[in-house]
């Protein structure tokens, strides 16, 4: 007897990605016979494939915005012969929903919206109210119910020993020291990012208490990186220099993450960083670290959260008022 399947649609960003795994985990404990599937993009398959939960996953690359007719269809109909039985669509486009829908699924679940009518057929409430975070709008498309349980399975992704001394030795981490693990950039905008020389100075205090730093993202933060290394020789700039999978067992290696309200921030929580979340445009109240071991920076001006990419006055005081020496101080703490 074939080893029955449900598919999930995955969403398109990093830190969401990692909070579906909450999900992942929900329809798991609720269903363990069932083998979890999903579709996702190519970026994001080293990760998914940290996730226990996870059988398989398809890609779609898709760009953002890209509607991609063509690519949905062949995969729709490549995954006719899976006879999955049942499919959740976590994101709420259109487009999202038309993979499950070509390729024959006879149960799709998902929200109302952007006219999916006949894609979906399994048409679960949306009340903002009650589904105030992202996590919870996960959870609930992976249970039975109309509100999310009052505990969610909170995301861990695992970690490889063996890659992380394949990392220490080909990137030359310190590990006789406590890691601090930075993380400057947010894909979103610059409204997300607190300012460099808060950076480069909570490094410089966390160097004189018996710390390391390494500093994590992209290529494209590869010069933020940078004026944070050159405050002192005891930060390294890994941005450009990790992929996304070595992230994730840099990351298990620091005891301490300080980020921006970014992806890589929910990879810290997942790996069992402790997180020091920082929020300017955006709000912890919908999207904060899943785990227990965070603190949260965030001062809640009449302004805030805007939401934007760009502060809209100009003025960032968001962010610009979360001191260095407040962050340095807790984790001097601990």
């Amino acid at each position: 007897m074939a080893e029955q399947a449900a598919l999930f649609v995955g969403p398109s960003w990093v830190g969401d990605m990692v909070m579906a795994q909450s999900a992942f985990r929900l329809y798991k404990e609720a269903n363990p016979d069932v083998a979890i599937d999903i579709i996702a993009p190519g970026w994001s398959l080293p990760i998914v494939d940290r996730m226990p939960e996870v059988r398989r996953a398809h890609a779609l690359d898709t760009a953002h915005g890209e509607f991609g007719w063509g690519k949905r269809r062949a995969l729709g109909n490549q995954l006719k012969a899976e006879n999955y039985t049942h499919a959740i669509i976590l994101p709420r486009s259109f487009k999202s929903a038309l993979v499950p829908w070509m390729a024959g699924i006879p149960k799709r679940t998902g929200f109302r919206g952007e006219s999916r009518f006949g894609l979906i057929n399994d048409v679960k409430p949306f009340d903002r109210s009650i589904l105030d975070q992202t996590v919870k709008r996960f959870a609930v498309l992976a249970t039975d119910e109309d509100v999310p349980p009052a505990s969610l399975p909170q995301p861990r992704l695992r970690v490889s020993e063996e890659a992380q001394q394949r990392l220490v030795e080909s990137l030359n981490l310190r590990r006789d020291l406590p890691a601090v693990a930075m993380m400057p950039g947010a894909e979103y905008g610059p409204a997300k990012c607190w300012p460099l020389d808060y950076y480069t100075e909570l490094a410089a205090g966390l160097i004189e208490r018996g710390r390391t730093v390494w500093v994590l993202g992209s290529k494209k933060d590869r010069p933020a990186g940078e004026a944070i290394a050159t405050a002192h020789p005891e930060v390294r700039n890994l941005c450009g220099e990790t992929s996304l999978v070595d992230a994730v067992d840099v990351l298990g290696m620091a005891e301490t993450a300080v980020s921006n309200d970014s992806g890589l921030m929910h990879v810290a929580a997942a790996v069992g960083c402790h997180v020091h979340g920082i929020y300017g445009s955006s709000s912890p109240a919908f999207t904060p670290p899943l785990t227990d071991r965070r603190n949260i920076h965030y001062l809640d001006l009449d302004c805030s959260p805007c939401f934007e990419r760009e502060c809209p006055l100009g003025h960032l005081n968001c962010l610009k008022n979360i001191q260095p020496r407040d962050i340095l101080s807790v984790i001097a703490s601990k």
